[in-house]
């Protein structure tokens, strides 16, 4: 029987971590090499919700701008930090550079807590209450400035 190697874990362990403390782990999948994330600009970013699971498997949400990964096309959302996002996200991607692709795991209570979101039975995105959440994202660049 072959054991599980730390790296292995490491996802398990963020997820554990992050929900414990409320706070938002990022796992780079790859670094950026642009300016760190402010509050000061709009961003346009490539994203995928899922839904974490307290043992680190993830649940597709129904939102993403990926047409990899089921939109329609691909189609960057723009935010800006702390303007009409949740809490999770917004620590999450000020932890993080343009051109950056990180997996941000947010516990519930920096998500959506005990609200549930979107619609469970009319298509689309649904988030059931109290749902720690997987933000796969990368970070392309500014708004009116060209993607690194």
């Amino acid at each position: 029987m072959r054991l599980p190697t730390i790296f292995s874990l490491l996802p398990f362990t963020l997820l554990a971590v992050a929900t414990a403390f409320d706070v938002v782990a990022v796992e780079t999948k790859f670094a950026g090499m642009g300016p760190e994330v402010t509050t000061s600009h709009k961003y346009r970013s490539m994203v995928t919700l899922y839904i974490e699971e307290e043992d680190g498997s993830r649940t597709p949400s129904g939102w993403s701008t990926r047409k990899i990964d089921g939109a329609q096309a691909d189609a960057p959302f723009e935010f800006q930090p702390g303007k009409n996002l949740i809490a999770g996200w917004t620590e999450g991607v000020l932890k993080m550079r343009e051109g950056e692709r990180a997996l941000l795991h947010v516990p519930s209570a920096k998500g959506y807590g005990g609200s549930a979101m979107g619609s469970q039975n009319g298509g689309g995105f649904y988030i059931p209450p109290n749902s720690n959440l997987l933000f796969d994202i990368e970070i392309l660049g500014k708004v009116g400035e060209q993607d690194l």
